[in-house]
């Protein structure tokens, strides 16, 4: 009989090995089938809703170059970016009636006063020359001087734009789109006018959404590499459902992405940025900056404090009568400036001439937390005296630096309750601090000087390596849009 063939008897080690190879090669399989699956989503965007879609105001058609080109991811920025090394901009032409054709209103768009002196020359307002800045001014500075207004932001931002080093006119090139929409012009020439209703405040506000979302670069990204400047505080645009004051544009859910570059910010709101408020000094190079410096260092200081404003006499306990009071209490080392009937909006010499005699400026809250003043008063080179938290201090990180106690640096705080309660005096806390502190304090806020303001440069900038505010504005947005991308290409 032939010999029966007897199996090996299995071996349990090498099964095992075998199981786990197959398993492991499964696991795999299927991880490449989920790689597969999540990489040929279609990315996410939400449809615009709420008032931006809802109402049927529509803008002039008028294409641009963004919406002619396929849309393609923005280029690395090359050698010859002039150190543009975050990328470059892409400033929007849009149609007329968003920006230019709100200029030509400017005889109506302010109730109290006409604006169309303060948007001569790119927005800077007229020339100091032959106006009461001229006495208090050197006059080889005189150039760099200007009677400037808050609400001319948005065109000064715009101009500084078309002529940056940084922008391109090829989209396609852009990490960075900037809408060049005068909200803060469109809203406020409705703010007071007596038969303007809901809809007049907000219908341009609609019409820019409804063609920005039709843009091809917008629809990219769903609006998280734009951005664009106001030159009304935040609160303008907030009008909740229930009616009130201003227009609804911020709370419009087809502008919930775009980066909002504003004088005033809401704290809570990640997609508002603060920035300075336009003061009179536009320098033209690096050396009328160092020049101003020099300036506001070596003048005299006679004053230990100085206070301009108007008291709310209808308001109860109002802050601003009690710094008053203590203004007059301190006697000769307090100089106080009435700015009652827009006294200092129509003649900022006043302002400039009281905060450049003190070594520091009371800056309690405005109509609102923030007030030009602030700027003002540390253009002079005086240090500013604060009261409020979010005057300052939560709203401009960009540019005030607060991290680590630097706020300490530049500023003072002193809290408006131990004030009112009587257990400080203004004259009291400022008269203690040590006379070396507030020269490092001084020259802390006269170095801070450049990056505050607006300058009337072309596209070579200040030069010597110093950054103006629009230079920290673009470099800030640049950086933003870059941890952007890295969250919406998650998405894609």
């Amino acid at each position: 009989m032939a010999a029966m063939h007897r199996p090996e008897p299995p071996n349990p080690a090498a099964r095992r090995q075998r199981l786990a190879v197959i398993l492991l090669g499964a696991f795999f399989a299927f991880q490449l089938v989920l790689f597969a699956s999540y990489r040929s989503a279609p990315p996410y965007t939400s449809a615009p809703t709420g008032a931006a879609s809802s109402m049927s105001v529509q803008a002039p058609p008028r294409p641009v170059a963004a919406s002619s080109v396929s849309v393609q991811e923005p280029a690395r920025p090359s050698s010859d970016d002039s150190g543009c090394g975050g990328g470059l901009v892409y400033v929007y032409d849009l149609p007329a009636v968003f920006n230019e054709d709100l200029l030509s209103m400017c005889e109506t768009l302010m109730p109290m006063y006409s604006i169309c002196p303060y948007l001569a020359n790119d927005g800077r307002g007229l020339p100091a020359e032959g106006t009461s800045l001229s006495s208090i001014l050197p006059a080889e500075l005189l150039g760099s001087w200007y009677s400037s207004d808050q609400f001319a932001l948005e065109l000064i931002v715009h101009r500084r734009l078309l002529s940056h080093r940084c922008r391109t006119p090829d989209p396609a090139r852009a990490a960075a789109f900037f809408v060049p929409f005068y909200a803060g012009l469109a809203v406020g020439r409705h703010l007071w006018a007596a038969n303007a209703t809901d809809a007049d405040r907000d219908s341009d506000c609609v019409a820019l959404l409804s063609w920005l979302h039709a843009q091809p670069y917008y629809r990219r990204s769903n609006g998280w590499d734009h951005f664009l400047a106001l030159g009304r505080i935040t609160w303008d645009f907030r009008r909740g459902p229930s009616g009130g004051w201003g227009g609804s544009f911020l709370a419009m859910p087809g502008v919930a992405n775009v980066t909002r570059l504003v004088i005033e910010r809401e704290p809570w709101d990640a997609m508002d940025v603060g920035i300075p408020y336009p003061t009179g000094f536009h320098p033209r190079t690096a050396a009328d900056a160092r020049a101003w410096q020099r300036h506001v260092v070596s003048v005299s200081r006679p004053r230990l404090f100085a206070f301009a404003g108007a008291p709310r006499s209808a308001i109860k306990g109002d802050f601003r009568a009690l710094l008053l009071q203590e203004c007059q209490a301190a006697g000769p080392a307090c100089g106080a400036l009435d700015c009652a009937n827009g006294k200092c909006i129509k003649n900022n010499a006043l302002v400039l001439e009281l905060f450049m005699g003190a070594r520091f400026c009371l800056q309690p809250r405005g109509d609102s937390f923030t007030r030009r003043s602030l700027f003002d008063c540390m253009v002079a080179g005086a240090v500013p005296v604060l009261f409020w938290r979010r005057s300052a201090y939560i709203q401009y990180s960009w540019y005030l630096p607060v991290d680590h106690g630097q706020d300490g640096e530049w500023s003072v705080f002193i809290d408006r309750d131990e004030l009112r309660a009587g257990n400080v005096t203004l004259r009291g806390v400022l008269a203690a601090m040590p006379e070396a502190r507030v020269r490092q304090m001084r020259e802390r806020v006269v170095e801070m000087i450049p990056r505050l303001v607006y300058s009337a440069t072309d596209k070579d900038g200040l030069g010597g390596g110093m950054k103006d505010a629009l230079d920290i504005m673009v470099d800030g947005m640049l950086r933003r849009v870059a941890e952007q991308r890295r969250s919406w290409r998650r998405r894609t």
